[in-house]
């Protein structure tokens, strides 16, 4: 028995190395061409604006299809979702390096971006199916984040370091070995699942999606070269717009008749919801447009090579790898919107920083580094809060379509940031563009602390959880040992605002409660041990103040469940 259960962990181990193995590429392609731009256009004969496409086309596709991606994994089943999004990012990437146009090499990054758009639900709904105890699926959650989030500080160093050593092509052909070794892992280690319910794939509206991304990506791209008032960037904008009209439309019919939407537009009357997704767009323009638009400069005005460019980006990378840790206890303790305005202001200071050092002296590249160091440590301040406020501003069935929505919301920023700090920057001379795209930069990321400020975790007006008035609408909590008792009778009559505030009330009474009692618990048992330790066994007391507070809490919470039934009861 003990020699199946060690086999048993090590396959899970195995497992779960194969599935961050997966993501892990994912999220080092975003990054490790960044360094390469410079070369792949002097070998290729790129322009700005192919360069720029070489970069979006991958991030389009991934934050077009991702949720759809999500629905495909529900419907098939994540393993054969994700071995095929392994097989078909293999081969891309493959076919990626020998690439012999600019074109070409625009047309495999897309399709990376399908295949990344398939793996990142998919590991998640493995992981759900691998798992299925909620503590040891948070410990794996918490591996698969750390080993993939490690590709976002590694990205530039990588890429700087093959790029210098073999040449562009590398950065791709890096891919392959690391996908077939997650392919090997996963089917010997992924459990087999059954096919789930049919979920309707919203194929009308992710064309919908995928046209008007396109369209405004298009225009804001060929806008500096062709002018903004050329046909193809007119029609670009009209493109945009009639999608993007024709989206919401469909999304509402959808929605309307009960057809699993894409993006169901309901949640976004919730105002946290709403702002968070709009703030994780922020998010991600400012950090890709600064990733593209330094890269560019560090290469080509400061003289550096591919590594020293990488190098460059360590101080924006290294906070990312360990603060987010200390992020998720902060926004435990305080809420998320502080952590997440901070981590705005935090990011706009550091551009702005950068902004005024793009000089080649060494005192300038001293404050550059400044400037993105305190960049990272602001992007690892907000990205944690943005996802805890939107994942908790909605109900737990709906907790997936909000993740996926902001990383879609995420990536469409990259796509924009891209699109629009690169068109910036090439409208004047080396040094005055880039001074002029971190600028605008830094502004835009100043703008979303103050509307995170003003907005993220103030709800009001009705939304998915909450009555008209903007007061959070009770729901009848599943039975479980870790919910509070049950407060509903059978047949209880509807809710009124006032109920369910003073529901709402005791159901914060009781989790409190609950908290308390199991930190006591584990203070207890940690100085039962430590007297043991020490040779002096003794009973396990706690101080007075904690023993008074516990009691007093608990005391409250039983009398408000008392209340409220006998409340209920009577009406």
């Amino acid at each position: 028995m003990p020699a199946l259960q060690t086999a048993s962990r090590r396959g899970n181990g195995l497992l779960l190395l194969g599935l961050s193995l997966g993501y892990f590429m994912v999220m080092l392609d975003t990054t490790v061409v960044t360094v390469a731009l410079p070369a792949i256009g002097t070998d290729l004969s790129g322009s700005l604006s192919g360069l720029q496409w070489v970069s979006n086309g991958y991030t389009l596709t991934f934050a077009a299809l991702l949720l759809t991606a999500g629905a495909l994994a529900d419907r098939y089943g994540g393993r054969r979702v994700f071995l095929a999004g392994l097989w078909l990012f293999a081969a891309c990437s493959a076919a990626s390096a020998p690439a012999g146009s600019i074109g070409a090499l625009i047309a495999l990054r897309a399709l990376l971006g399908v295949a990344g758009a398939l793996l990142l639900p998919a590991s998640l709904a493995v992981i759900a199916h691998a798992w299925t105890e909620p503590a040891v699926r948070a410990r794996a959650m918490g591996v698969w984040a750390a080993i993939s989030g490690s590709a976002l500080a590694a990205g530039p160093l990588v890429g700087g370091l093959l790029t210098d050593r073999f040449g562009w092509r590398a950065v791709f052909l890096v891919n392959v070995p690391v996908a077939l070794a997650a392919v090997v892992l996963t089917v010997r280690h992924a459990p087999v699942e059954r096919p789930g319910p049919a979920r309707g794939v919203d194929l009308p509206g992710q064309v919908c999606a995928v046209l008007a991304l396109t369209g405004l990506t298009c225009a804001l791209i060929e806008g500096g070269p062709a002018g903004w008032t050329s046909l193809p960037v007119l029609g670009g904008f009209a493109v945009f717009a009639a999608a993007g009209g024709l989206f919401v439309r469909v999304e509402r019919r959808r929605e309307a008749a009960r057809r699993a939407p894409m993006l169901p537009l309901g949640l976004l009357r919730d105002r946290t919801l709403a702002t968070g997704l709009c703030a994780g767009l922020l998010v991600n323009f400012g950090l890709s447009g600064v990733l593209f638009v330094l890269s560019l400069h560090f290469q080509r005005a400061d003289g550096l090579s591919a590594l020293g460019a990488g190098l460059a980006f360590l101080p924006l990378m290294l906070p990312t790898a360990f603060n987010p840790v200390f992020t998720g206890r902060l926004v435990g303790r305080i809420g998320a919107r502080r952590p997440a305005v901070g981590g705005f202001l935090l990011m706009g200071a550091g551009v702005l920083v950068a902004a005024a050092a793009t000089g080649g002296s060494t005192a300038a590249r001293a404050a550059m580094a400044g400037g993105l160091l305190v960049l990272g440590f602001g992007l690892s301040f907000a990205i944690p809060s943005l996802m805890t406020a939107v994942v908790g501003a909605v109900a737990k069935e709906q907790a997936g379509i909000a993740s996926g929505a902001l990383n879609s919301a995420r990536q469409t920023g990259a796509v924009l940031g891209v699109a629009v700090l690169g068109t910036t920057a090439d409208a004047a001379p080396d040094g005055d563009g880039t001074r002029l795209a971190l600028l605008v930069a830094g502004l835009a990321l100043l703008a979303g602390a103050g509307a995170v400020a003003a907005r993220l975790g103030r709800p009001v007006g009705p939304g998915p959880d909450r009555t008209a008035d903007g007061s959070a609408q009770l729901r009848p909590p599943a039975p479980s040992l870790s919910s509070p008792p049950a407060l509903l009778p059978a047949a209880a009559p509807a809710f009124s605002p006032s109920d369910a505030g003073l529901a709402n009330r005791t159901s914060r009474a009781w989790s409190a409660t609950r908290t308390r009692l199991s930190e006591t618990k584990s203070r207890n048992r940690a100085m039962f041990s430590s007297r043991v330790a020490a040779g002096v066994p003794g009973p396990r007391t706690e101080t007075p103040w904690r023993a008074v507070a516990t009691t007093a809490a608990l005391a409250r919470a039983l009398a408000m469940v008392a209340w409220y039934q006998m409340s209920s009861s009577s009406a």
